[in-house]
């Protein structure tokens, strides 16, 4: 964790930032988004190249300095550098005064986190707390192998079998096959084959990384929303440049610590300012090829989350990557340029002017395609909760380090992280696999010898022993499929003649010792445990 030493750029005296207040921006005025309405949710969006992250992080840098504590999903290593104090390069200090703001070099505490446990602290989650649902479109599954899936987790819930990481769910998939045709009558048909696909689609996930994922200890999400000593924001930094090659284990995990927060934080209505604040870059894998389920699901927790104090801001390239119903949701816009080379970009840019509130005095669609790096359209939500007329704006240069830091650097904040030695270590807790091999040992025959089915028998007592001294001496324990001359061949029958009357009197003799069929069916047995493998030859 960096300690920040300097009072934040937002506070500054010749900054105008009122007390609740962020300024992004000026225009002909200073744009600022009010933290009363930061829990609204916003969108960032535009082109490669034309200051998407740069806007990213002053509004992470703004909300930090409030004492907002903030997650952002890093991709490319950019944000990293909002842990070490900027520098007064002649070009931030230019554009700073430009727009009547005195530019003062910043840094921010920082914990930096990785699903993968190289460049943060790990991450993991439960199978059971990801739920059917995520894991169903993690792994791409049909609706058919979903409704498997949906059996495997009420079957383990119904008998006190934690699903914890990926061997768990494979037991638990074991054990819904084996016991396929007694399962069917209560919750319909599980096919062989279905199983099977599930998983291979385990085994992709596994590949791809994911079993550092899935395990304990579990996150703590209370630990994304802690303060420093000087009561900013901590400021969580999650290193996706990895993690981005698998995008649906992105927007799956994305989604997942939404879902969490919606489900554990309180009702707070309207308050101040957010509980927590999360961007979410490239957010258009979070809606690429969604089932209507998951689609459902991501709009309602966006729009439920309001009321848990939570902020959501996507920034994507284009308007277009989000679907209507949760772009009807993000009340703050800040649009970059957008290029208009073909059709389609033509009508991305027909589709982000027509979201703002019409300026008079600008022909949005027009200005989208004329704005420079470093220039945004701008509108928040101001007054009741009335988005503000769209304008072309100026956006103000962050205070902490613009870009990445090095190897040793993130190697010094993770060692003096406050977290360090909590998630470090995974723990492999008795669950699903190990309670379900238990029962298999427990289901095995008492008097069952171990070795693979077919050997001989180490014990066997008295008569075992009499069978082995046979055997040794007239050459009946010569493996299978080894030749045997004309005098072995005569003597094996002729022993096999003999063990056999044997044991019918043994059995005989224990059943009337016994009395009645029980008796008999003790006899047979016990015969067959102790002379087996004098019989199989």
């Amino acid at each position: 964790m960096a300690k920040a030493p300097q009072k934040p750029a937002a506070s500054a005296a010749s900054d105008p930032a009122p007390a609740n207040g962020i300024v992004v921006g000026k225009s002909g005025k200073f744009e600022v988004l009010d933290l009363r309405f930061g829990n609204r949710h916003g969108l960032i969006t535009g082109a490669t190249g034309t200051g998407k992250t740069v806007t990213l992080q002053v509004m992470a840098e703004g909300f930090a300095a409030n004492g907002v504590p903030v997650f952002a999903a890093d991709i490319k290593g950019d944000l990293s550098g909002i842990s070490q104090a900027g520098e007064a390069k002649p070009a931030f200090v230019d554009r700073a005064k430009g727009i009547g703001l005195t530019y003062q070099p910043d840094q921010f505490s920082t914990v930096f986190w990785d699903v993968f446990g190289a460049e943060g602290h790990p991450i993991r989650a439960t199978i059971s707390e990801m739920g059917p649902l995520l894991l169903s479109r993690m792994l791409d599954l049909n609706d058919t192998a979903e409704g498997v899936l949906n059996i495997a987790f009420r079957i383990a819930d119904e008998q006190g079998l934690p699903i914890l990481d990926l061997k768990d769910l494979r037991a638990m998939l074991g054990y819904v096959a084996d016991n396929a045709s007694d399962l069917q009558k209560q919750y319909g048909n599980v096919s062989s084959a279905t199983v099977g696909t599930i998983q291979r689609q385990l085994l992709v996930l596994e590949n791809q990384g994911a079993t550092s994922f899935f395990g304990e200890p579990a996150l703590d999400i209370n630990d994304f929303m802690k303060r420093d000593r000087d009561g900013r924001g901590m400021i969580n930094i999650l290193a996706a440049d990895k993690l981005i090659a698998n995008p649906r284990l992105y927007a799956t995990f994305l989604l997942w610590m939404l879902s969490e927060l919606f489900e554990q934080l309180p009702e707070v209505g309207d308050p101040d300012k957010p509980k927590l604040v999360f961007f979410f870059d490239e957010a258009h894998l979070l809606f690429n090829d969604a089932p209507k389920a998951l689609l459902e699901k991501i709009e309602q927790v966006v729009r439920l989350i309001r009321s848990k104090g939570v902020g959501v801001y996507f920034a994507t390239q284009n308007p277009l990557d989000v679907p209507d119903t949760v772009l009807a949701q993000l009340g703050n816009r800040v649009q970059h340029a957008l290029r208009a080379f073909t059709p389609r970009d033509q009508k991305a840019v027909k589709a982000a002017a027509d979201t703002f509130r019409p300026n008079p005095q600008l022909d949005t669609a027009q200005v989208i395609t004329e704005l420079g790096k470093g220039e945004a359209l701008v509108s928040f939500l101001e007054g009741n909760g009335v988005p503000s007329v769209v304008q072309r704006t100026t956006i103000r240069p962050p205070s902490a380090r613009l870009g990445t830091i090095t190897p040793a650097e993130r190697s010094a904040i993770i060692a003096a992280s406050p977290l360090k030695g909590k998630y470090d270590t995974a723990i492999d807790s008795e669950s699903a696999y190990e309670r379900l091999k238990a029962r298999a040992g427990q289901a095995a025959p008492a008097g069952a010898a171990p070795g693979a089915p077919g050997d001989t028998p180490a014990g066997g007592g008295l008569l075992g022993q009499i069978g082995g001294v046979l055997g040794t001496i007239f050459g009946t324990n010569v493996p299978r499929g080894t030749r045997l001359s004309t005098g072995q061949v005569v003597t094996r029958e002729v022993t096999r003649s003999v063990t056999n009357r044997v044991a019918g009197q043994v059995a005989a003799d224990i059943g009337k010792s016994l009395g009645g069929s029980m008796g008999g069916t003790i006899g047979r047995a016990i015969v067959r445990g102790t002379l087996g493998g004098m019989l199989r030859r």
